[in-house]
């Protein structure tokens, strides 16, 4: 018993609750008496809080999992790489979008016997296959979205080769997902050799689906009128928050684009990349150079400093996504109401504290 006493007076010194000194043991039983007794409720606290949010979290997957979603995809890279003369028309009256009329039918046939184009086709058929792998996640994806957003339909999506036009490839609109399969072949191929390497990096598969919960994203979040840094920080905090709803599977890194290097360097510099902002009072500037310092893509971040190279690009972004979850945290709103929030509103009920 004295033992024990002595253990947990020590342990009890360490965290400023009694002097380290000659015991009286008597005290020292009343005073691990109080805190057991205050740490056991709390510790009681902490575990029902824990289990009805586990449970809360049970429920919404459930109802999430009952959702019906039928998503028809329709392989356009494929069934375009076996065509011919013959049946050219066929392909032109199922996917006249993609046929634009004043482009003749010569122009699609040479594409046919292009060997760029088929070298594409055969590459993202290796890659691919059935494509059943990413038809699973996409289904998934908009089950999350019908959630959140009853009223959204879900769209077509026709799989394509694109000459590798990367800033295109998700199109999405209320009945139609184009995805360009060439753009998704890995940050290594060969075919993007020539890409900067900070764009390759996210020519992936792993990436599809946050691709396509940002083209949502852009249907649903409205760009701030308010032109602060701050509010478009929060602004992009905001659509990264939206895919931990609906990818909430996902690892961080691939919501944002990093790799997992990257992802681990914005994690251990959070705090100083916090400081950074707030001591050069960028918070409320307008200074539109701050979007390609901290939010458009870019190889890396640009705080005029020597670490430059070593950070990832578009840390603006990740800053406003830890300022809206911990806004998320401690208000109690719908998705859908905190869309419609205001940055400063956000910030100032965050209370916001980067981790350290």
């Amino acid at each position: 018993m004295i033992n024990h006493l002595f253990s947990l007076h020590f342990f009890l010194f360490r965290f400023n609750k009694l002097p380290l000194c000659p015991v009286n043991l008597n005290a020292a039983v009343l005073k691990v008496k109080s805190l057991t007794k205050y740490f056991g409720l709390r510790f009681l606290v902490g575990c029902l809080f824990l289990g009805f949010s586990c449970k809360q979290e049970d429920k919404t997957k459930l109802e999430i999992e009952k959702i019906p979603v039928n998503l028809n995809i329709s392989r356009f890279d494929r069934e375009f790489s076996q065509a011919s003369a013959e049946n050219l028309g066929e392909l032109k009256q199922q996917y006249p979008y993609l046929f634009p009329a004043q482009f003749p039918d010569s122009i699609w046939l040479a594409k046919l016997s292009d060997t760029i184009q088929i070298e594409l086709s055969e590459e993202v058929e290796m890659e691919f296959g059935d494509f059943k792998a990413e038809a699973d996640a996409l289904t998934q994806l908009f089950k999350h979205i019908k959630y959140y957003f009853p009223q959204t339909s879900v769209p077509e999506v026709v799989t394509i080769t694109s000459d590798v036009r990367y800033n295109d490839r998700v199109i999405l609109t209320d009945t139609l997902l184009l995805l360009g399969l060439d753009c998704y072949l890995g940050q290594d191929h060969r075919f993007y050799q020539s890409i900067q390497r900070y764009v390759a990096t996210g020519l992936d598969k792993r990436y599809i689906d946050s691709d396509v919960a940002s083209a949502f994203a852009k249907k649903v979040i409205r760009y701030p009128r308010n032109r602060t840094f701050l509010a478009r920080m929060v602004h992009y905090g905001k659509e990264l928050y939206l895919k931990d709803r609906l990818l909430p599977e996902a690892k961080d890194a691939d919501k944002i684009g990093y790799t997992d290097e990257e992802m681990e360097w914005a994690l251990a510099n959070e705090e100083q990349i916090w400081r950074h902002f707030v001591e050069r009072e960028l918070l409320y500037s307008t200074d539109s150079k701050l979007d390609r310092r901290f939010l458009d893509p870019a190889p890396f971040s640009k705080f005029q400093l020597e670490l430059d190279n070593e950070s990832p690009g578009r840390l603006g972004r990740y800053m406003g996504w830890q300022i809206v979850r911990a806004f998320m945290k401690n208000n109690d709103l719908s998705l859908q109401q905190m869309l419609s929030v205001s940055g400063d509103e956000i910030f100032r009920k965050s209370n916001y504290k980067p981790r350290k």
